[in-house]
């Protein structure tokens, strides 16, 4: 189905220092590739870079063939992106959230899409709620609505799981595998084991060497410095 995602000799840090190994990796169409490692490891900075939140050191990362532009519309049309910092408008709703991003992004049927995300991440009972009135998990699962509700054919989600219960931590695995079975390739932050395994297709260790392996064999096939 083609290359979404393409990274060559990309080193990312802070100030010009590096905070892991060079990266290089792609992601197919259809593919999940999951990013993995210790606290501190560089793994939510290379999913940065990647997309396109901060400059990288050195090296390239194409989304279809075109080098990342974050500013660039087509970029921000094919990429979704979901960090633990994101920001809210404060005076709206989680609804009114939702229905700016469905309807920015003409959605067919935008208020039954809003309802159907709402309806799957359990915020339905606070759907008029402000975010400064919600709890962090209800803050976590907006921020994930937002994010999987707009289309997107590269999906980056750095930790997904954190601060969701296991039962929503195994129906976001859902939502990643179908993203992934639509056609949409994804990179995948995250310290769940369960979620890797029900998910990616390839990982990435990231350390001061950056390994690719199969999730489910366990076996390094790529080696990176």
């Amino acid at each position: 189905m083609g290359t979404v995602l393409e990274a060559e000799g990309l080193l990312v840090g802070y100030a010009g220092a590096p905070v892991c190994g060079e990266v290089s990796a792609s992601v197919e169409a259809g593919e999940v590739l999951g990013i993995v490692g210790v606290n501190g490891a560089g793994k939510s900075t290379v999913a940065r870079t990647i997309a396109g939140r901060q400059a990288a050191l050195s090296g390239d990362v194409k989304v279809h063939g075109l080098l990342i532009d974050p500013d660039a519309v087509p970029f921000r049309r094919q990429v979704s992106a979901v960090f633990d910092d994101d920001l809210f408008f404060p005076s709206l709703t989680v609804r009114e959230h939702l229905l700016l991003i469905a309807r920015g992004h003409s959605l067919e049927h935008p208020e039954a899409r809003v309802e159907e995300e709402l309806e799957f991440f359990g915020l339905l009972g606070r759907a008029h709620a402000i975010p400064d009135a919600l709890s962090s998990g209800q803050r976590r699962r907006l921020l994930l609505a937002a994010g999987l509700i707009r289309p997107s054919s590269l999906l980056i989600l750095d930790e997904p799981e954190q601060r969701l219960d296991p039962r929503m931590r195994a129906a976001m695995g859902e939502r990643i595998a179908a993203h992934a079975q639509d056609g949409g390739a994804v990179v995948l932050v995250t310290h769940d084991p369960q979620l890797l395994l029900a998910t990616a297709s390839t990982c990435l260790v990231i350390d001061e060497e950056v390994q690719a392996f199969d999730p489910e064999q366990g076996a390094s096939i790529i080696a990176g410095s």
